[in-house]
C-alpha cells in the first residue's frame, strides 16, 4: 500500500522501535512505516488502518506491536474474532495484561457477554493500572447491559473514578457511560446531571454529551448548509419562467428541451 514519503517510520514509540531491532534494518523501516500509518488512520479511516496492519502483520508477525496493531485495527473494523486472536498472541509474547479490558470487550462483540464478565472478575484485572481498571469497569457494565442487567450495569460504574473532581483521561467516557445507563432505568434527572458533568470533563471531544443534552432539553439543531440550499432552491422556485426560444430549425422538437442526459458516474 502507497505511503507517503514524509512518513519515514522514526514516528513511533521509541519502546516499538526497540522491538523492531531484531528485524533486519530495511525490513524494520517497512514495518514502522506501515505502524505509522495504521496510527494515523485508525480514526479517521479504520479500513486503511486495517490494510496498512495485514501488510505490517505479513512482514513481521512475531513481533509483539504488530500483533497489537493488527489487533486494534481489526477491532476498529468490527472483525472481533480477528482482534481477539491477535491480541491473544500479542499478549503470550509478552506477558502483559494491559490488553485484558480490550479482549474483553471483544467478547462483547462476538455476542459473548457472560465470557467479559467473567473476565471482569479474572485475577489479572487486579494487575490492571489505574486506566486499565476503569476501561474493565466500562466493559463488564456494557456486558451487563447486553444481558439486560441495566440497574446492575449502574451499580458497576458507581466508582471512587466516578465521584472524584479530578478530571483523567478517563473521566468524560466514565461520566458518560453512567449517564446513559440512568437513562436506560429512566432515571432522566440524574443521566442529565451526568451528561453535563461529562461535557465539562470533555475537552478532547471524545463524547457526544452535548448532543444528548440537548435532546434531554427538547432543543434540535438545524444545519445552516441545508438552510442556505432550502433557499436557494425557494429563489429558483420564484423566478419568472423564461420566455420560451424560437427553434430556427425546421425539426418539430423545441429549441429548450432537455437534451440527452449524461452517462452517471460510477
Amino acid at each position: 500500500m502507497p505511503i507517503p514519503d514524509d512518513v519515514t517510520g522514526e514516528e513511533i514509540d521509541k519502546d516499538v522501535r526497540q522491538e523492531l531491532l531484531s528485524l533486519p534494518k530495511t525490513l524494520a523501516d517497512d514495518v514502522a512505516r506501515n505502524l505509522v500509518m495504521v496510527a494515523k488512520l485508525l480514526d479517521e479511516e479504520p479500513e486503511k488502518a486495517y490494510g496498512y496492519s495485514r501488510v505490517a502483520l505479513r512482514l513481521a508477525s512475531r513481533v509483539p506491536a504488530v500483533r497489537e496493531a493488527a489487533g486494534f485495527a481489526a477491532y476498529a473494523v468490527e472483525k472481533y474474532g480477528e482482534a481477539l486472536a491477535e491480541f491473544r498472541a500479542a499478549r503470550r509474547m509478552t506477558g502483559s495484561v494491559e490488553l485484558w479490558p480490550v479482549m474483553a470487550d471483544c467478547e462483547r462483540g462476538l455476542g459473548r457477554p457472560e465470557k467479559a464478565l467473567a473476565m471482569a472478575g479474572e485475577p489479572e484485572v487486579q494487575k490492571l493500572d489505574r486506566a486499565g481498571q476503569v476501561e474493565m469497569r466500562l466493559v463488564a457494565a456494557g456486558a451487563r447491559r447486553d444481558m439486560g442487567q441495566t440497574d446492575a450495569a449502574v451499580v458497576t460504574l458507581q466508582s471512587p473514578e466516578l465521584a472524584s473532581n479530578s478530571v483523567q483521561p478517563w473521566t468524560a467516557r466514565l461520566r458518560y457511560a453512567y449517564a446513559d445507563a440512568l437513562l436506560e432505568v429512566g432515571r432522566e434527572d440524574e443521566a442529565r446531571e451526568w451528561f453535563a458533568k461529562a461535557l465539562e470533563a470533555d475537552q478532547g471531544g471524545t463524547t457526544n454529551a452535548s448532543d444528548r443534552l440537548a435532546e434531554l432539553d427538547g432543543v434540535e439543531f438545524t444545519d445552516a448548509l441545508d438552510e442556505d440550499e432550502d433557499e436557494d432552491d425557494e429563489t429558483v422556485a420564484e423566478a419568472p419562467a423564461e420566455p420560451a426560444r424560437q427553434d430556427s430549425s425546421d425539426g418539430d422538437t423545441p429549441a429548450d428541451a432537455p437534451r440527452e442526459g449524461r452517462p452517471e458516474q460510477g
